[in-house]
């Protein structure tokens, strides 16, 4: 894709860009295990990953009966969806703000994140997954409702991720807990659509625990 006059356009171009980059982050960050590194977009709970490379495809990692299953972000996108088949070999760069096609493009982009496929697979099963907390409701100094997504700063410093990379959590208990904290999520994960302020999410989890992300599978 071309960017060679994204310096005369910037907004444009930024805004465009990333809403289709952020299509392929979360799934991308667990095809391989990282070296240990600060966390970033394609690195989404900092250092290493939480599953390794071998448990990234679906079923890979198996629960013990009666516990919940880890999965990785990737086991929620299905195998045959490509977000960005539409809008390959599009110079983005060529676009300013006053072009009226930018803010066409844009939400026709926005229209394909939101109505991002979920995993028919994955309904209904007991899961424990990591990610970083989007407050949507608080209570008593925590929060009661919330959005787990897959990397740093979605939703709040950067466009959010397709919905079915975004998760709508119920806490049984009130989690006392930050925007962008990390953490685990364990609870029966459900492809059920949300429409929240902060973004919409394909797959909603009544989750019996959330705890503080330490770095492994703990």
């Amino acid at each position: 894709m071309p960017i060679a006059n994204a310096k005369n356009h910037p907004k444009a171009f930024t805004r465009l860009s990333m809403l289709l980059a952020g299509a392929g982050l979360a799934a991308a960050a667990w095809a391989a295990e990282p070296a240990a590194k600060d966390t970033t977009a394609a690195n989404p709970l900092g250092g290493k990953s939480a599953a390794p490379a071998a448990s990234a495809s679906p079923g890979a990692s198996k629960a013990a009966p009666g516990q919940a299953r880890q999965i990785t972000w990737e086991e929620l996108v299905p195998k045959d969806w490509d977000p960005a088949k539409e809008f390959k070999g599009m110079d983005l760069s060529a676009l300013d703000d006053g072009d009226p096609r930018a803010n066409e493009l844009l939400m026709k982009m926005q229209d394909v994140s939101n109505n991002a496929p979920t995993n028919p697979a994955m309904n209904g099963v007991e899961v424990k997954i990591p990610g970083f907390i989007v407050p949507l409701e608080e209570a008593k100094g925590e929060v009661t409702e919330f959005l787990l997504v897959p990397y740093f700063g979605a939703c709040i410093h950067t466009p959010p991720p397709p919905a079915n990379q975004i998760l709508h959590v119920i806490p049984q208990k009130g989690a006392k807990f930050r925007a962008m904290d990390t953490v685990w999520v364990t609870g029966k994960l459900q492809t059920l659509r949300n429409d929240s302020m902060m973004g919409v999410s394909g797959y909603h989890v009544s989750a019996a625990n959330v705890t503080k992300y330490t770095g492994g599978a703990k």
